[in-house]
């Protein structure tokens, strides 16, 4: 059996379409913020700015949540021929993208705890160094953002088919969209990051020429909020995958009984999970009084190209 395949010699690729451009880009904002964090823990420690060396941090630990869904990425794919997944690794993304939620919920507490001490003790700000920090840290974040986009929207396949008794089929021709939580989840930390900046100038500029302290840890507040939304739809959306939860209004299980049911054959036993972005597979039991080969039902479903991979199982009417 070669690296990969089952015993019949089929892959089990169920990788994204994106998938190594969103790698390459994941590295790239990476590259971008590590470089960014070294100049500005540089500048801060040469020139005394503690308000650059506290922002030099904190782009560390962003490049550290970042290298989650680069590192995911990465070993989805060294692993994508492994026989050990038997789905494949397909899901690793998702995966990286539930822990990049909780980070995400992680940063939001520790905004908002921050925050709320800040505002009950305001502490002097040096408004004109903190608002130049602000606006440096938007700009790296705009360009990560900008070099995220567009990433995880599409899925691509191969196709190969092949026949047993229990016949399973693999065809990956789909032109839907799909998202892919691991880049999703990459662009939510740049995201989350440029609010934070956002929100952080606003803040300091108004409370620069109005003296108000408490705005800058008010802002804080709301951003922790903010963030802790994003966080929970992110925990949602990749747990479902994780769990084989179907999204709502997912249409693929009714669409496989429209193509299967009629002419008294009948579904009694339909499963249906995503293994990878923009790809499903399904086990379709039938019952019918008249049984046919399985290939005759792998014909029919060939045409729902979100199926991946599909086993059919015949059963014939008492």
């Amino acid at each position: 059996m070669r690296s990969g395949t089952d015993a019949h010699g089929h892959e089990h690729v169920f990788l994204g379409q994106d998938h190594a451009r969103n790698e390459r880009r994941i590295w790239l904002v990476i590259a971008l913020t590590a470089l960014m964090m070294v100049i500005e823990i540089g500048a801060g420690t040469v020139y005394g700015s503690m308000a650059l060396v506290a922002d030099g941090w904190h782009m560390s630990t962003h490049a550290s949540a970042l290298l989650i869904s680069a590192l995911a990425y990465l070993f989805a794919r060294k692993q994508a021929r492994n026989p050990r997944f038997t789905f494949g690794t397909g899901k690793l993304g998702d995966l990286a993208g539930f822990a990049s939620a909780i980070v995400l919920a992680m940063i939001a507490l520790l905004m908002g705890w921050e925050s709320f001490l800040r505002l009950a003790s305001p502490v002097p700000i040096g408004f004109g160094q903190a608002i130049a920090v602000a606006v440096i840290g938007l700009a790296v974040n705009l360009a990560s953002a900008w070099l995220l986009s567009g990433g995880g929207h599409h899925h691509h396949g191969h196709a190969h088919h092949h026949d047993h008794h229990h016949d399973h089929d693999h065809h990956h021709d789909g032109h839907h969209d799909h998202a892919d939580n691991n880049i999703r989840a990459a662009y939510m930390h740049v995201i989350a990051d440029a609010l934070t900046s956002v929100l952080a100038i606003v803040a300091l500029t108004l409370g620069s020429l109005y003296g108000w302290l408490w705005l800058d840890p008010l802002m804080g507040i709301v951003g922790a909020v903010i963030i802790a939304q994003w966080s929970w739809g992110l925990l949602k959306s990749s747990g479902a995958v994780l769990l084989d939860v179907l999204s709502e209004g997912e249409t693929l299980p009714d669409e496989i009984r429209d193509v299967i049911e009629g002419d008294g054959d009948r579904i009694t036993d339909l499963h249906v999970w995503q293994v990878g972005p923009g790809h499903h597979a399904a086990i379709v039991a039938v019952l019918t009084p008249q049984p046919r080969d399985t290939a005759f039902y792998k014909q029919r479903l060939a045409r729902l190209d979100e199926l991946s991979h599909v086993t059919v199982e015949v059963t014939r009417a008492a």
